[in-house]
């Protein structure tokens, strides 16, 4: 992973509307502007799973949208899953 990089996995119908399994990112973004970042990489479908979707930062859910995700950071898309 190159330095000063975020991991981005996705799952399930995330990973279906990125057509990948994972991504980077530059370190310092915040989770809207990653989920920005990675609507403008992917399209307008992930766009509209990463509205609805939840985020894990290393493992722990993720509130806070505008704080600065860390550098080597891993960032799980999670989207809403069926009866939940």
């Amino acid at each position: 992973m190159p330095p000063d990089t975020i991991t981005v996995r996705y799952f399930a119908g995330a990973r279906a509307a990125a057509g990948v399994h994972e991504d980077h990112a530059p370190a310092g973004l915040s989770l809207d502007d990653l989920a920005t970042s990675l609507a403008a990489r992917h399209g307008q479908r992930l766009a509209t799973v990463l509205k609805a979707a939840s985020f894990l930062v290393d493992g722990v859910a993720c509130h806070d949208r505008q704080a600065p995700l860390p550098n080597g950071a891993t960032v799980d898309v999670l989207p809403p899953f069926a009866g939940g």
